[in-house]
C-alpha cells in the first residue's frame, strides 16, 4: 500500500468515527423549543452576530424583532438594509451611548419606555426571534430590574429564541442561557487609532 493510500485510509477511518460521534448527538438532540443566546465579552461582533441571525430568521420569513438599547442614534447597515422588510420591526432607545447624554434620570426614563416594546414582542407568539441589543448595559446600570427582564423571557411564547447582546451579561441571564458565546478581543483597531469604519464596523 502507498504512502497516498494509506493517508487516505486513515483519514477514512477517522472521519467514520466522527461521522458515528456527529450523528448520535444529532439522534440526542430531540427537544425543539425557542432559545435564548447570550453574546457577550469585550470582543467586537456581538450586535454584528445578532444582526445576522436577524437575517438569516427573515430568510424564511419568520417574525424578528429587534430592541437597541445603546446604538439607536448611530447609523447601522444591518437595519437600512433589512427595515423595509415587513416581517421586521425595529425600536431604538435613540438616546445613544450613555457617556454622551450623561444623565441617568432621562436614559432611565428612555430604556423604561423602550423595554415596553420589549415586553410586547416577547409576549407575541408572531414574532420568532427578538434580539436585546445591548440590554447587558441596561441591567448593569440598574435601568431595569433583573427579575423582570427574567420574568419576561422566561413567560416567552415556547417556539420564540431571544437573543441577548452586551458585555457583562447578568449572571442570572447566564444561568438561564441555553448557548452562550464570549467574544474575546486579541486586538482592537480603535486602540490603535483607526475611527470605525462605514460598511465595516457599522
Amino acid at each position: 500500500m502507498s504512502n497516498d493510500d494509506q493517508r487516505q485510509a486513515r483519514h477514512q477511518r477517522a472521519m467514520e468515527k466522527l461521522k458515528s460521534h456527529v450523528d448520535e448527538r444529532v439522534a440526542n438532540a430531540n427537544e425543539e423549543r425557542g432559545q435564548l443566546l447570550i453574546l457577550t465579552g469585550n470582543g467586537k461582533g456581538k450586535t454584528t452576530a445578532a444582526w445576522g441571525t436577524v437575517t438569516r430568521a427573515l430568510g424564511y420569513g419568520y417574525g424578528v424583532g429587534v430592541i437597541q438599547f445603546i446604538k439607536g442614534e448611530w447609523e447601522c447597515g444591518e437595519r437600512e438594509r433589512l427595515q423595509d422588510d415587513p416581517h421586521l420591526q425595529v425600536v431604538t432607545m435613540g438616546t445613544g451611548f450613555t457617556w454622551e447624554t450623561q444623565n441617568r434620570e432621562t436614559d432611565r426614563q428612555a430604556c423604561e419606555a423602550v423595554w415596553q416594546d420589549a415586553e410586547r414582542m416577547l409576549s407575541d407568539p408572531a414574532i420568532y426571534l427578538v434580539v436585546l441589543d445591548e440590554i447587558t448595559y441596561m441591567l448593569k446600570f440598574g435601568y431595569l430590574d433583573i427579575d423582570t427582564v427574567k420574568q419576561a423571557i422566561d413567560a416567552r411564547p415556547v417556539e420564540q429564541t431571544v437573543i441577548v447582546t452586551g458585555r457583562n451579561a447578568h449572571r442570572e441571564l447566564m444561568a438561564m442561557a441555553d448557548t452562550i458565546t464570549e467574544m474575546q478581543e486579541t486586538r482592537h483597531a480603535f486602540n490603535n487609532g483607526l475611527k470605525a469604519r462605514r460598511g465595516i464596523d457599522y
